[in-house]
């Protein structure tokens, strides 16, 4: 049974701004939903009716009457909140303005447990974010360094991940030590120039106030005024994770971001992340935020990618149960 959606309320600017350049929007919907949607005006035909649909087109046209401009990331973000039935929260999204890019984009939180990761900063000065690739945890951490920086909150930022590849030892690779870790810091990076622009944060990292290094190059060190992420957190050791959280100094801040389902430790060695999990849920001053396929703000074939594999892995963690 079709379903038509009368929207006298709304102009045709915004209705047209909720199909998107050459309807990429409804295509999204189409496909996500299993239906054909037919826009005609101020109607918006569904050609099998779906509630849940109704729901997120009507929340996305809220947001553009906001002037929120709608794109792949927003109508994902929608979807995804209406499967766990928090789209209510949409709107409350974006009302948190967490900075503005190098080229003035807002950023806002996607998600609730984006929401979540943010918030959680306010109260405690250690937060863990664990979840799968396209979360946005790193690149969040460095929007919460960089705007701390900017309001003077810090004076400088470090940057650090283990460069396991390498097996931390990277004296054999060519170059001088910026030239070796470079490869294994490059999401880092990337989240910088988005914020300062390349220029900006060159200037900075010369400066010595953006600092970024291998993990190895950490120790011994206390790290006071500074904003202090590890990145890829799931590859250190037991030992590595003690070190690096026994760092923090005073009006410091720590993120630790990784994804315990993608470790490259050499096999029988224990990830200081999920060590860290278990012992250090409930201390004062930590927080654990865990994010999950929902919260996925990529491509949308890179959520069911995610879910593909938590399927098998939780299949696979049923027979070894069962075996024993």
């Amino acid at each position: 049974m079709e379903k038509r959606l009368e929207l006298a309320n709304y102009t045709i600017e915004e209705i047209q701004a909720l199909c998107g350049a050459n309807e990429e929007n409804i295509a999204i919907l189409e496909e996500e939903f299993k239906t054909d949607i037919i826009v005609r005006g101020n109607e918006i035909i569904i050609q099998e009716e779906n509630e849940q649909l109704e729901d997120v087109i009507m929340h996305l046209l809220k947001l553009i009457r906001k002037h929120i401009r709608v794109s792949k990331k927003e109508i994902m973000s929608a979807i995804a909140l209406s499967k766990s039935n928090q789209l209510k929260d949409l709107e409350s999204l974006y009302s948190i303005q967490i900075a503005r890019t190098h080229s003035g984009k807002l950023i806002t939180p996607k998600t609730i447990g984006q929401r979540d990761y943010y918030l959680s900063l306010k109260n405690n000065d250690v937060v863990f974010a664990i979840g799968p690739a396209g979360t946005g945890k790193t690149y969040l951490a460095v929007i919460f360094a960089v705007q701390a920086l900017k309001n003077n909150e810090v004076k400088r930022i470090i940057l650090t991940r283990p460069a396991v590849e390498a097996g931390e030892s990277l004296g054999f690779l060519p170059g001088d030590l910026k030239e070796k870790i470079d490869p294994y810091l490059r999401p880092l990076y990337d989240a910088l120039y988005d914020m300062l622009g390349v220029e900006k944060t060159d200037r900075l990292i010369e400066k010595g106030i953006i600092e970024i290094a291998p993990l190895a190059y950490m120790r011994g060190r206390t790290l006071d005024d500074a904003y202090v992420i590890l990145d890829e957190a799931q590859n250190t050791t037991n030992n590595q994770m003690k070190m690096f959280l026994t760092r923090l100094g005073f009006n410091s801040k720590m993120i630790i971001t990784g994804d315990i389902t993608q470790i490259d430790l050499a096999h029988g060695v224990e990830s200081g992340l999920k060590v860290a999990a278990k012992l250090l849920k409930g201390v004062k001053g930590i927080k654990f935020i865990y994010l999950s396929a929902l919260d996925v703000v990529r491509h949308p074939v890179v959520a069911r990618i995610i879910e593909r594999y938590d399927e098998e892995a939780k299949r696979r963690e049923e027979l070894r149960k069962n075996r024993i």
